[in-house]
């Protein structure tokens, strides 16, 4: 048994962070657990890959159960299994949520997170290749940048969006997220930089670091209130180090309630089902599920300049050589945010743009070139939950999303498939466009469209809010200090915490979230 002031649970993009922070005064002892191995790979590394990393080793590979709202399907949630867990297989879009998020947060009672006060912590992350602003750092370890080489496809998708009306945005994390526009990526010469290269990398040589992989946390150690230590399988042999100072869950919104509740931190009566000792009664922990669900328009393409391309020999050598090309794609290369109504606090929709044909998460291919417009529902009303299926760590839990179950969330993907199908039809579209693919002429009138929702719909990777934050324990798990209720010495420091999914891609966030907790840990 070894003592640490600070152990750290998973080495994703909040962990990897704190391990970084926490580690960076010589004289505190920081261990860090990851469940999964390296992330050097290279389908890691390689933007335009990062699928080929699905229901592999590097991939938790979850399942929800049978969804009652769309169609009674498993729904698929890949998970990051390795160090910087899911942003080195994630899309690498850097988009930080829209003001209201934060300013939402806040007027909750969670002081502290309002959209001026958590700036700070995307700067202070963030080393901007475009250059220092009011809204952007350069002193950061993420580095964050334009597409090295964008698709035309992708670029005719925000000419033809702004044909029909829709502003052009050049800063999606400016001052306003309305409108579309190219993404920024978290690549550095046209390779995925994850928070792995970003944090962990530069931290790895210091001796008051030590990082375990292959590492399975089974249990949180509890004592008279106050967490202890934690208990894990490394390398098949089980261990109890003991923390000093924190315990410190950053697992992600699926593993971290899981990780609690296996601790005895949950629903009272439904931990004793399954011979749990109970810690703390709170019924939120895993509770609050929320995603970002999507539904895929698919365009035939009559020129040969998709990603269909990306893997022929000669695309491969124009990457290992210059680190460009359509390997360097990140797939969603270009979208944007709109209101498909009025009277909304903020932008429903986001797309995603790809210039090649993605469906049910990259499994599924075609013959020839196609483009993708994944409208995406980034202000969802649906709840789901996380709960034990066994006492059993190894066996994953239970997840039900209830993705669709909001009417007005079937009504805002509605319109936002309409959206994309006009934009699609545009003159800029004339020399690309071959007809459509999904949903095609089957699906027309509003019920139509309904149903091939309901059948086809995914989530777009964003899972949050199962440890959701607040003032209050019957209504949350953590404080706004991130701490969990009724136990000492403990937080959660993941997209779990989040009292509702920011509306945008959910890494950058998390990653400011670690930013912050880490003063707000040093401080305490």
């Amino acid at each position: 048994m070894a003592t640490y002031d600070f152990i750290i649970v998973g080495a994703g993009s909040a962990g990897s962070v704190l391990a970084n922070r926490l580690s960076a005064d010589p004289a505190t002892r920081v261990l860090l657990l990851e469940a999964g191995g390296s992330n050097k790979h290279m389908n890691v590394d390689t933007p335009a890959a990062f699928s080929k990393l699905f229901q592999t080793k590097r991939d938790w590979n979850y399942f929800t159960q049978p969804e009652p709202d769309a169609d009674d399907r498993q729904l698929y949630l890949p998970r990051g299994k390795m160090l910087g867990g899911s942003s080195s297989m994630n899309a690498m879009i850097y988009i930080r949520g829209n003001r209201v998020d934060y300013d939402g947060w806040a007027a909750d009672g969670c002081k502290g997170w309002s959209y001026e006060e958590v700036l700070p912590y995307f700067k202070k992350s963030e080393h901007n290749e475009r250059g220092a602003d009011t809204f952007h750092g350069v002193d950061g370890p993420l580095n964050v940048a334009d597409q090295r080489s964008i698709n035309e496809l992708s670029l005719a998708f925000v000419e033809a969006a702004v044909e029909r009306g829709y502003p052009r945005n050049r800063d999606f994390n400016g001052s306003d997220q309305v409108g579309v526009g190219p993404y920024q990526v978290t690549q550095k010469k046209g390779a995925r930089w994850s928070t792995a290269n970003a944090y962990l990398v530069p931290a790895m040589s210091r001796p008051n670091l030590t990082i375990h992989t292959d590492a399975h946390a089974h249990r949180i150690v509890i004592e008279r209130g106050r967490a202890v230590g934690v208990e894990y399988r490394h390398n098949k042999e089980m261990k109890t180090d003991r923390a000093n100072a924190e315990v410190i869950v950053s697992g992600g919104a699926y593993n971290s309630p899981h990780l609690l509740m296996l601790s005895g931190i949950g629903p009272a009566g439904h931990l004793s089902e399954f011979g749990v000792e109970v810690a703390v009664d709170n019924p939120n922990v895993g509770d609050h599920l929320q995603d970002h669900p999507v539904i895929m328009n698919t365009f035939h393409v009559h020129k040969k300049v998709s990603l269909a391309h990306a893997e022929k020999p000669a695309r491969l050598a124009e990457y290992l050589l210059f680190k460009k090309g359509l390997l360097s794609s990140n797939v969603g290369e270009a979208g944007g945010f709109i209101h498909t109504r009025g009277g909304l606090a903020g932008p429903d929709i986001q797309f995603h743009f790809a210039p090649g044909y993605f469906n049910r998460h990259g499994f599924e291919v075609i013959d020839g070139d196609a483009m993708t417009v994944g409208p995406t529902l980034v202000a969802p009303k649906s709840r789901g939950h996380i709960r034990l299926r066994s006492p059993n760590p190894d066996v994953h839990p239970d997840i039900l999303t209830r993705a669709l179950s909001h009417p007005d969330d079937i009504r805002s993907l509605v319109d936002g498939l309409k959206v994309t199908r006009d934009i699609a039809h545009s003159k800029v579209f004339d020399e690309y466009q071959g007809g459509e693919l999904h949903p095609g002429d089957d699906a027309k009138t509003d019920d139509e469209l309904v149903e091939y929702i309901r059948r086809k719909a995914e989530l777009l990777y964003h899972p949050s809010g199962t440890a959701r934050m607040g003032t209050d324990p019957s209504s949350a798990v953590v404080d706004p200090k991130l701490r969990v209720f009724g136990v000492e010495a403990l937080r959660v420091v993941d997209a779990s915490i989040m009292p509702t999914v920011v509306r945008g891609n959910t890494n950058a966030p998390t990653i400011m979230i670690a930013e912050k907790a880490a003063d707000l840990i040093l401080s305490d």
